[in-house]
């Protein structure tokens, strides 16, 4: 794939062709049913049919597609058992992989961004990518001073191509939602637009990178590679070995999903806290568990296209909201999303109903340490996602501010992640280690003075 808008006809037509295939394969579901097969086993597979096609389309034309179908692919978890076969596997490569650039494009982009002379920066340097992702892929490499390196390669055209995509997903993006239950794909594909420009520019990603590579450095849990180099359209990192989140997912030994669960749940609550910056794209590809002989393992983490910034960390009224839920103060929540823009102006709901809307969700804090499975979040989604559910009426009239929708989605995604891990975490010491406002203020000070002395 030498320029991704040169093929962007071709791009628009295979997209365009998505929802008249949804509707081909529901005209053959119908005379399936008509020649006698139950409507439960034809919806099943109708649903394997059309995620194979999906995502076989969203895979091979990286850009907005390949982007979407990876923050898509946290949801996997979701899903029925009996249709996440195949959603699996298909995600599992939108994580990892995708069709490379040809060896001369990315020479080319290199002659062009490097110099002439780009090669004599590099001891060695392989031409077969290692990562094939969104708007651009990986070359492992070892540095003129001897660092192994990531050089991270961004597509030519990469920039019209998200945008040209996440526009077309727009247009059917209610064919899609059924796909991932008790989901809102539309709010997600205008936020990933709106993060577009940010994840195109290396220069703020390699400031972001830097800022977490700094605060994390000798952190006994965490690794983000430093940055070596950067420069237009190209990125250079420390290289880190490990064991990709797919395949702990995939094949890894309980003991190895628990402390990776573990982690990235600390990662996600002290990242904000301790930088000022949330990692917005908490899809599997971007994690990797390293061996380590104090801990047994640490978390590597890559890509910092995306990020929310929170000058404070995460907003206290998260915090403050969640221990009221837990402590039944249905006023005092209810008033307290009143002020936050949860609830609009025009809209009244019982307090009593808001808190059984939120109890079953915030589950996983309440215990000293709670098991995340796919069935749990499976039946999350089937509760609000159930037009027949008072969760789902109830769900419908709440609001999400602006403000918080990064926030929800990366939240949503780790979860998603810890599901598809089956990870047995200590939630409840993250959230009392991390979040503000979780603690009531006076057993905060009491930890604050006990750790001083």
């Amino acid at each position: 794939m030498s320029d991704l808008p040169r093929k962007a006809v071709t791009r628009t037509a295979k997209l365009a062709a998505l929802p008249l295939g949804f509707a081909g394969r529901a005209t053959w579901g119908l005379g399936k049913r008509i020649g006698g097969k139950s409507a439960e086993i034809v919806g099943r597979e109708l649903q394997q049919r059309t995620a194979e096609q999906l995502f076989k389309v969203l895979g091979e034309l990286k850009g907005g597609a390949m982007k979407f179908g990876q923050a898509l692919s946290v949801f996997e978890s979701a899903l029925p058992e009996e249709v996440a076969g195949p959603y699996r596997a298909a995600l599992t490569k939108l994580q990892e992989a995708a069709p490379p650039m040809p060896t001369r494009t990315v020479h080319s982009v290199l002659e062009e961004r490097l110099g002439r002379d780009w090669s004599e920066l590099f001891l060695e340097f392989e031409d077969k990518p290692s990562a094939a992702a969104s708007i651009g892929q990986v070359h492992h490499a070892v540095w003129h001073d001897g660092r192994e390196v990531a050089v991270k390669v961004q597509y030519p055209g990469a920039g019209e191509a998200l945008l040209s995509d996440l526009t077309q997903l727009s247009r059917f993006a209610r064919l899609l939602g059924p796909l991932i239950p008790g989901m809102d794909v539309k709010p997600l594909i205008a936020e990933l637009r709106d993060r577009v420009s940010e994840e195109l520019d290396y220069g703020l990603e390699a400031q972001a990178q830097e800022t977490h590579a700094a605060e994390f450095a000798g952190d006994p849990d965490v690794l983000v590679p430093a940055v070596v180099h950067q420069c237009d359209q190209i990125l250079v990192t420390e290289w880190i070995d490990g064991i990709p989140m797919s395949e702990v997912i995939a094949n890894g030994t309980q003991e190895q999903r628990d402390r990776a669960g573990q982690l990235l749940a600390r990662f996600l609550f002290s990242g904000p806290a301790r930088t000022g910056l949330l990692h917005a794209d908490p899809h599997p590809g971007n994690f990797r568990l390293l061996p380590d002989e104090k801990t047994g393992w640490r978390l590597g983490v890559l890509d910092f296209g995306t990020v929310d910034r929170l000058p404070g960390g995460l907003p206290s009224t998260i915090g403050e909201s969640l221990r009221m839920t837990l402590d039944g103060e249905a006023e005092a929540v209810y008033e307290l999303l009143c002020e936050e823009g949860f609830v609009k102006e025009s809209i009244e709901l019982e307090p009593d109903a808001v808190l059984d809307y939120l109890v079953p969700i915030i589950e996983p804090a309440r215990a000293d340490e709670f098991t995340f499975t796919r069935g749990w979040m499976r039946s999350q989604a089937a509760r609000v996602g159930d037009p027949r559910s008072p969760a789902y009426q109830l769900g419908k009239q709440l609001n999400l501010p602006p403000a918080y929708l990064l926030i929800h989605r990366v939240t949503l995604s780790t979860i998603g992640v810890l599901c598809q891990l089956g990870a047995t975490v200590r939630l409840r010491d993250e959230l009392e280690e991390w979040l503000p406002g979780f603690l009531p203020a006076e057993e905060l000070g009491e930890r604050e003075q006990a750790a001083e002395a």
